[in-house]
């Protein structure tokens, strides 16, 4: 499902667009097994991609060292809220409640939850969040994520590219995705219960 966002959003993420004036056009062929994307300008393909640790083998041509996220300033979140913000997730699982094995993943400007995505990747999610916003035009001036998914380095490094200040995971992190928060200013919060 909504495959436009996908691919802008995994354009995003890798860094080979910055901004939604830089597509001139998506579009996803009858089959829905193959995205067309046409910018502007044009690119450089990566010379090396490698792959993520998503289930389906994910890639990504992005190098952590070279990767500063542009986070906006720090907030505070009340303990309780963190309760709020996985019960806005469990909300969203529109399509896990219908069929299960899907990842969901939400932006919350800390009282609402704005943009929602559901995937079978876990990586995915984050991409489509991405997406969203840049097809919508969205702009929040707090960003938290949270996610059912487990939070790699992969992940926090999409969940720094969308400028998330704040992480929650229903479930665990692993070390590499702790010291890149650490690194990047990133508070992540995993298990929450």
């Amino acid at each position: 499902t909504d495959l436009e966002a996908l691919a802008v959003g995994f354009l995003f993420n890798e860094g080979i667009i910055k901004n939604r004036e830089e597509v001139d056009l998506v579009q996803v062929c009858p089959h829905g097994d193959n995205i067309d994307i046409w910018l502007n300008h044009p690119v450089e393909q990566p010379k090396q991609w490698r792959r993520t640790s998503g289930c389906t083998g994910g890639a990504t041509a992005v190098i952590l060292e070279g990767l500063h996220p542009e986070l906006r300033d720090g907030f505070v979140l009340e303990p309780r809220a963190i309760n709020r913000l996985v019960e806005m997730l469990t909300n969203a699982q529109e399509l896990y409640r219908e069929v299960g094995g899907v990842h969901t993943s939400v932006l919350s400007d800390g009282e609402r939850a704005v943009v929602s995505a559901e995937d079978v990747g876990r990586h995915n999610s984050l991409d489509k969040i991405a997406g969203r916003c840049l097809l919508d035009s969205i702009d929040l001036p707090r960003r938290i994520l949270v996610t059912t998914g487990r939070i790699s380095s992969e992940m926090i490094q999409k969940a720094a590219r969308i400028g998330a200040a704040i992480v929650v995971s229903r479930t665990s992190a692993s070390s590499l995705s702790v010291s890149l928060a650490e690194k990047w200013g990133i508070t992540l919060i995993g298990y929450a219960r």
